[in-house]
């Protein structure tokens, strides 16, 4: 099937057309990053799950803030791009080619924190990975994952004064998307749905940003101006309970 290129300024395609810094976890196109939202805790010596690859950015950060990461990324381009960019940092990453729910590959209550940026829209069923991300987690420690904001899936894309709808809140159709030589398809989420998944695998959550943009300073090539009226960006950490 082909995959028609997205306008500009279109979250679902982060990271990927996004120039990303190396020294600290981004979220999402021009919204606060680790360094403000302050949601992984100290990283020394912690064992990281760290669901979609991204480009390899935010692996490279979590390396150089002490993390041992274990990524999971079933795109072969995807897992070529980290790795070209692994190999010029000079780092050695265990990596699992498969789906993002399927972690039988991981011990349970081995992992301290799992992340995820940008990558779970790509995931059907949720609930599931969020089974998979419990069972693995050590009790208490977080899972902290950002995806494209279900309000700004709604907006069309370019349009800025007046804002058009152009989806439901509620449709989950797939949102076909392709930049830097990588495609998808995103499915909105609807922070009903997080929450009631999350609850329901026994999760707790105990924080959740809608991270406002910066009033002033250099954009990003995925910005628009329609981020200014509505978040791109949802951002969700949740703690393991039980067991």
């Amino acid at each position: 099937m082909s995959t028609a290129q997205p306008a500009p300024g279109r979250p679902e395609t982060f990271p990927h057309g996004a120039d990303l810094p190396l020294d600290r976890v981004v979220y999402g196109p021009d919204v606060a990053d680790e360094s403000q939202l302050r949601l992984l805790g100290d990283l020394q010596g912690k064992r990281v799950l760290q669901l979609g690859a991204g480009e390899g950015h935010t692996t490279v950060a979590l390396h150089r803030h002490g993390a041992r990461v274990i990524v999971v990324e079933p795109s072969e381009s995807r897992l070529a791009s980290a790795r070209r960019l692994f190999d010029r940092e000079d780092l050695k990453v265990e990596v699992l080619p498969v789906d993002l729910a399927d972690l039988a590959g991981v011990r349970a209550e081995s992992i301290d924190l799992a992340l995820s940026v940008h990558a779970l829209a790509e995931v059907d069923d949720l609930p599931r990975l969020f089974r998979q991300v419990h069972r693995v987690l050590r009790p208490e420690h977080p899972f902290v994952f950002s995806l494209p904001h279900p309000a700004f899936a709604m907006i069309e894309p370019g349009s800025d004064e007046p804002l058009r709808v152009r989806r439901a809140y509620w449709d989950e159709s797939p949102r076909r998307w392709a930049a830097g030589g990588h495609e998808g398809a995103d499915r909105s989420h609807t922070i009903g749905q997080l929450f009631t998944g999350l609850t329901r695998s026994n999760f707790r959550v105990d924080t959740l940003h809608e991270p406002e943009p910066p009033s002033q300073g250099a954009r990003s090539p995925l910005w628009s101006d329609a981020m200014r009226w509505v978040p791109s960006t949802l951002v969700v950490r949740a703690r393991k309970q039980g067991l």
